[in-house]
């Protein structure tokens, strides 16, 4: 029966042709934005998940940043020891030429104060953005932030570092650093970056000066050793975040990602299907003109 009301065939290919757009819309959406998952519509979980990730990703690009930061202060602490052990090997050897008979002592005073104002130079200058690590207070803190963790609690920022005690200061407040506290000699108990000698001063005097300086030397050393284990950790760190991140873009990207090679064919299917809809709607809608023709 044909019916001039009522146009079942017109209907089944309108539904047809409302369902071909609205996936071919989708389909366009995702070829457009790269994204399968754009919103939270097109897969609640997956969206829900990949939002929180690319968050953490956020947080671990701050990581990289501070980490960064970190390494430029443990290696302006590094360089300023390093060049503080130089500075001391020298004031060592002028003192061992000082043991010498019939040397100028006062020459070579001359020469150790310009080297003890090398000294105080070199930890005064020894800051990263504010941050000294030579020359503080014992006990101050000295870390860098190392990582962003997420678990089932929430989440937390780790650090990496050490508290300060007197042998990690060139210098400290109450003058108990390598540089800067009492000599151990029972003569002369001024400090590194301090002692005086004269041409009355005896070779027993001078000779716990070199022991002093040899001290001195050691502590610097193992400070050195303690800021390059930290220099390796703070580098291992960082290639671990920046591996992490990559990770964790690639995750994103399995659940949200759309994969171009299928899009592009559901792509041109749909146009082709929504060609023949519109075929199909206008062959519908024409058998209601036919019925004029049983009128004539």
């Amino acid at each position: 029966m044909t019916s001039i009301l009522t146009n079942n065939s017109a209907m089944a290919a309108l539904q047809t042709l409302r369902s071909v757009n609205n996936n071919l819309s989708d389909t366009q959406s995702a070829v457009s934005s790269g994204l399968r998952v754009g919103k939270a519509a097109d897969n609640a979980a997956y969206w829900s998940i990949a939002t929180t990730m690319k968050s953490d990703n956020g947080a671990l690009s701050a990581v990289s940043d501070a980490l960064g930061m970190g390494a430029a202060k443990v290696d302006t602490a590094y360089t300023a020891v390093q060049s503080s052990i130089d500075v001391v090997s020298e004031i060592k050897a002028k003192l061992v030429a000082a043991t010498e008979d019939g040397v100028d002592k006062g020459k070579i005073n001359d020469e150790i104060k310009q080297l003890q104002q090398q000294l105080k130079s070199i930890s005064a200058s020894a800051s990263f953005n504010g941050e000294n690590w030579v020359s503080s207070s014992v006990g101050q803190t000295m870390s860098v932030v190392s990582s962003f963790i997420r678990t089932a609690g929430g989440v937390s920022v780790s650090t990496s570092g050490y508290s300060a005690l007197a042998d990690d200061l060139l210098f400290s407040d109450d003058q108990t650093g390598i540089l800067d506290r009492p000599g151990s000699g029972t003569l002369i108990t001024d400090s590194i970056s301090e002692f005086s000698i004269t041409s009355t001063d005896t070779k027993g005097a001078i000779d716990e000066l070199i022991t002093d300086a040899e001290s001195a030397l050691k502590s610097m050393t193992s400070l050195g050793s303690k800021l390059g284990s930290l220099q390796k950790g703070i580098d291992l760190q960082t290639d671990f975040v920046s591996k992490l991140s990559d990770s964790i873009d690639s995750g994103v990207g399995r659940l949200v990602d759309a994969d171009m090679e299928e899009e592009s064919s559901k792509l041109s299917a749909l146009q082709t299907q929504q060609q023949l809809a519109v075929q199909s709607l206008s062959i519908a809608n024409s058998s209601s003109q036919n019925i004029l023709s049983l009128f004539r």
